[in-house]
């Protein structure tokens, strides 16, 4: 699930994103914050049960897409992208979240695994708490550039509000600095229609991601109700990747299914402690629901 009172140098970035746009520089601006305020009192047992009805993550969904980016020769490479909604929950920072995990390939060859933890609070807004991602190249690993809300000054992040609003402050994905990750949203449009290999969808919200490294370039994610992502597209002159990707295939895994997805997810969980030490420490492991009984 890739891309997620401010000081002078992220304001003149913003300034530029929000031109980008093609709205004025002046609106939501004062009132955009480089992290949102995550409390996790607001929070209550009900936290895995993520029922946003533009981000639902439901145990056992998993969700197809392919498409294509732009390569450093200028020429498009193949995607296909498979996310699954685990029956894992892992404790951040007092918060139990829901565990996704997403598998990127490139051309037919892998190229990110990751697992990404959301919670939702009780006014319905979904937070993204952080993400834990193996880059590959050729079959070998290059890196794992993970963050987690509480560590090396990190932060949570809003995956999707409860009541999106056109014209409202733009608002923070999640703020990891040590891994650059500054990623931000605006609710760009909504009541659009929308047609992938899936289907058509109407009365769809499209979200505009950009981030502090990237001010001239937005990734446009295109949202259905009940289901969520259905579509991936870009527009900045600042955009390199030129990342488009569409939903061809929603199913809901059969208990096989599930406990493989656990497996690979739950060993992608174990090797971040020998690889992401420093973000991963002291925090307890991911589990499967069934193990305290705790439905989400």
């Amino acid at each position: 699930m890739m891309r997620w009172i401010i000081g002078s140098s992220l304001r003149l970035a913003l300034l530029a994103a929000f031109t980008g746009l093609g709205l004025s520089p002046g609106v939501g601006l004062a009132q955009d914050k480089k992290v949102e305020a995550f409390d996790p009192k607001n929070f209550d047992g009900r936290s895995t049960k993520i029922d946003n009805e533009w981000f639902p993550l439901k145990p056992g969904t998993r969700l197809v897409y392919t498409g294509t980016t732009i390569e450093d020769d200028g020429k498009p490479m193949p995607r296909r992208l498979v996310s699954i909604v685990t029956d894992l929950t892992k404790v951040i920072d007092g918060v139990r979240t829901v565990v996704v995990w997403d598998v990127d390939y490139k051309d037919g060859r892998l190229a990110e695994t990751e697992i990404a933890f959301f919670a939702q609070d009780n006014d319905g807004n979904v937070w993204l708490l952080g993400e834990y991602p193996e880059e590959w190249e050729a079959g070998k690993f290059v890196k794992a550039p993970a963050w987690l809300h509480g560590r090396e000054d990190a932060r949570a992040g809003i995956a999707m509000k409860a009541k999106p609003v056109v014209g409202a402050p733009s608002y923070a994905q999640g703020w990891g600095p040590a891994v650059k990750w500054t990623d931000r949203a605006t609710v760009d449009q909504m009541g659009q229609k929308t047609c992938v290999r899936n289907g058509c969808y109407d009365d769809v919200l499209v979200i505009a991601e950009t981030s502090r490294e990237e001010p001239d370039a937005q990734q446009l994610k295109y949202y259905a109700r009940g289901v969520g992502n259905v579509r991936v597209g870009w527009r900045g002159k600042g955009e390199k990747l030129k990342e488009t990707l569409e939903l061809v295939e929603v199913v809901q895994l059969d208990p096989k299914a599930l406990a493989e997805a656990r497996a690979k997810a739950s060993d992608l969980d174990k090797r971040a402690y020998k690889i992401s030490k420093k973000v991963y420490a002291n925090t307890p492991p991911a589990e499967a629901v069934q193990a305290k009984g705790n439905q989400p």
